[in-house]
């Protein structure tokens, strides 16, 4: 575990190369990309893809390096660090933004609030994308991109068709109080644990299950260690990619503008790949025989669906109101 400390220590390294290298240019910049998730991921594939584009529309004047699978920080350190800046940029789940202050960002949590991915692109791409990111300015970080990866299924060691069958099941979640009350709503007990902590958790029975989109489920080999799992698409999971905001404004304004149609075209690539990416993953957990999929008929859809309903009232008190009602107008459900 990190401390503030050596953190600092970091950052002040960081900040000092940066203002040696900038001037003359005589070095690269080195921008330190850290994620959670695999490389073979559709955020691990946008993240490569950004570094590619990234050295080749700054002409060599940047380097960026892609630190996977919680190299560098897990999930709860990794924002610290940014903030500090120890490392200049990440892609962190839009939940992560909760513990710092800025809980609007949990609406993308909220169960069946968006009806597909064009309804979802909605609000990414449009103004309400913009508002939200506009939030996290005064904790000093720039948010830049937003990217997919996916709808999420449920995974447990016993069949989870209806929403009774997760009473009493402890079903690990990542940090977000939307995500425990959806675990509560359903009788489940939720289990906050960091991403690189999971399949060891389900291995050994220190949880009974998770959710999470298929790719995510299947480079982690989740897999091998669940027995059952149902096609829900109850949630999405998505990421923010974002700067050190300090890191970015004092960037030459030709480096910034390369790295800005870098990030436009990864981020074009990354979401155009990530449903392709998580069908295949799906098909490929079927092909491998160890988990029981199930689809669910529109009856348990129904049920499902009026079970996770409440979350939303719930959660108005802390997400914000006027961010739930202003999502929903964009994508015109109720």
């Amino acid at each position: 575990m990190l401390t503030r400390r050596s953190l600092a220590a970091l950052a002040g390294a960081a900040a000092l190369a940066l203002a040696a290298a900038v001037p003359a240019l005589a070095q690269p910049i080195v921008i330190k990309f850290s994620h959670v998730v695999a490389p073979d991921t559709p955020k691990g594939k946008g993240a490569t893809k950004f570094e590619e584009l990234a050295e080749k529309y700054t002409n060599g004047a940047v380097d960026v390096e892609v630190y996977p699978n919680s190299q560098l920080y897990k999930d709860k350190e990794e924002l610290e660090a940014l903030q500090l800046g120890a490392v200049q940029m990440l892609a962190p789940s839009l939940a992560k933004f909760g513990p710092l202050g800025v809980q609007d960002f949990e609406v993308f949590d909220l169960p069946y609030i968006f009806k597909g991915y064009d309804a979802l692109h909605t609000v990414t791409n449009g103004e309400v994308g913009k508002m939200l990111f506009s939030k996290l300015e005064d904790k000093g970080i720039k948010g830049l991109a937003y990217w997919d990866n996916g709808f999420k299924i449920m995974s447990a060691n016993s069949p989870i068709a209806t929403p009774d069958d997760f009473l009493g099941l402890k079903m690990r979640i990542q940090s977000s109080k939307v995500l425990e009350a959806e675990m509560n709503a359903l009788g489940a007990v939720p289990q906050v644990m960091a991403f690189s902590e999971v399949y060891q958790a389900l291995q050994t029975g220190v949880v009974d299950g998770t959710e999470n989109p298929p790719s995510n489920m299947y480079t982690q080999k989740m897999h091998e260690v669940q027995k059952h799992a149902t096609v829900s698409n109850h949630g999405y999971l998505g990421y923010a990619v974002i700067v050190n905001k300090q890191f970015w404004d004092g960037l030459p304004e030709e480096v910034r503008a390369g790295l800005e149609k870098a990030l436009t075209e990864a981020t074009d690539y990354a979401n155009g790949i990530a449903k392709e990416e998580n069908d295949k993953s799906l098909q490929a957990m079927k092909d491998a025989g160890t988990t029981e999929f199930h689809e669910l008929t529109p009856e348990e859809l129904a049920a499902w669906e009026e079970a996770l309903a409440p979350v939303h009232e719930e959660m108005a008190g802390r997400i914000g109101a006027e961010t739930i009602a202003a999502v929903k107008a964009a994508t015109g459900t109720n």
